[in-house]
């Protein structure tokens, strides 16, 4: 048994051995599994910590346009008088009080007041000031169910009880098997801060970008929220940070459901198929092997075997001679070798057969040398 292998264990039983326990096998196997799984995606996260650096690019030069506020006012309370005032005034020649024709005076009752101002109200700008509400409330929907870390766990046991009987002898046999598999992955980056330190830093940087002067005069505007789509401006569609932006404001709208996917399964079950006889195949292995513990020479039918491998044996002889060796011939061969291994009882199994193979291997070489 020292070289036997599990299979050759198997092969050399006989049929009969082998079909008498298996129609005898009485078995059950009771499985039981539990399943979870949690998946965390935070690319909205990777994406806002890259995205934050081209907004606040935005918000340092803003995009802006100069109001001309126009009234008409009395003339003492005028702060500027400029060329459309004067243009204003010859066209409108009711506004004019006093007229010196000797100098040509004029002295108005009132005038054309024009104030200029830089105004931040533009459409790029409602749509950065939008951008970063909309951050803000992704934010904090996102928190809502906020789970750190991705997970698994994997937890499996069965239960196989079977009996069966060869003769008088009664075989029984119980496994118990339990699997427990658990994972756990941290969302860390590459400075080391966990999921919720990331947030955090994220939030403060927000919180940086709305004291902008831009954002503070918008905010007063009490304007209403840009909405998609998002109208493709010269500055939207050149400028790149305005690309950043939009790419991730696409991100957020096309990417509102929870970023979290779990996944759970439960059964607890009686396996009648595959597993089942997989368990029977085994089972009948397990008794194979301590079956070579018997001390009656009943483990095998020997004859049986016996006769397989003569025949295998004599079957190769004949067609490496390619039919040449006569049955005389042959028996010769098989006493001289019988002789050696009878008496030679101090060798080993496989040191009889190298000692056959190789006398085989020279009378075969000596076979092909002679020329018929």
């Amino acid at each position: 048994m020292d070289d036997l292998e599990l299979f050759d264990l198997y092969n050399k039983t006989s049929d009969k051995k082998k079909e008498n326990f298996k129609n005898k096998v009485n078995s059950t196997l009771h499985i039981t599994s539990n399943y979870n799984k949690v998946e965390c995606n935070y690319e909205w996260l990777d994406i806002m910590e890259d995205t934050i650096h081209y907004i606040d690019n935005i918000l340092r030069n803003p995009n802006r346009f100069i109001v001309n506020e126009e009234d008409v006012v009395k003339i003492e309370l005028a702060r500027r008088i400029t060329v459309e005032s004067i243009k204003h005034l010859s066209k409108n020649t009711n506004l004019i009080q006093d007229f010196d024709p000797k100098t040509g005076d004029v002295r108005p009752s009132k005038i054309l007041n024009i104030n200029k101002e830089e105004s931040y109200n533009t459409y790029e700008n409602r749509f950065i000031y939008s951008l970063i509400q909309n951050m803000k409330f992704y934010i904090t929907r996102k928190k809502r169910n906020l789970v750190a870390s991705s997970s698994l766990k994997d937890n499996k046991t069965f239960d196989y009880q079977a009996s069966s009987k060869l003769g008088s002898e009664h075989i029984n046999l119980q496994v118990m098997l339990d699997s427990k598999k658990e994972e756990k992955k941290e969302n860390k980056n590459d400075e080391g801060l966990d999921v919720f330190k990331r947030i955090e830093k994220l939030e403060l940087q927000i919180s940086d970008l709305t004291q902008a002067q831009v954002y503070q005069d918008i905010n007063k505007l009490h304007i209403a929220l840009v909405t998609s789509p998002i109208k493709k401006t010269n500055v939207i569609l050149k400028n790149v940070n305005f690309q950043y932006a939009v790419k991730l404001w696409n991100y957020m709208q096309e990417n509102m459901e929870d970023d979290v996917k779990k996944t759970h399964e439960s059964k607890d079950y009686y396996d009648t198929d595959t597993l089942k006889k997989y368990m029977d195949e085994s089972f009948l292995l397990n008794y194979l092997v301590i079956d070579t513990l018997n001390n009656e020479e009943s483990t095998f039918d020997k004859k049986e075997i016996t006769e397989k491998l003569v025949s295998n044996m004599v079957s190769k002889i004949m067609d490496i001679s390619g039919g040449s060796l006569n049955e005389d011939e042959l028996k010769d061969i098989v006493s001289k070798q019988y002789s050696v291994i009878k008496y030679k009882t101090v060798v080993n199994d496989k040191e009889i057969y190298k000692i056959f193979k190789d006398n085989m291997d020279e009378y075969l070489n000596t076979l092909k040398s002679i020329k018929f």
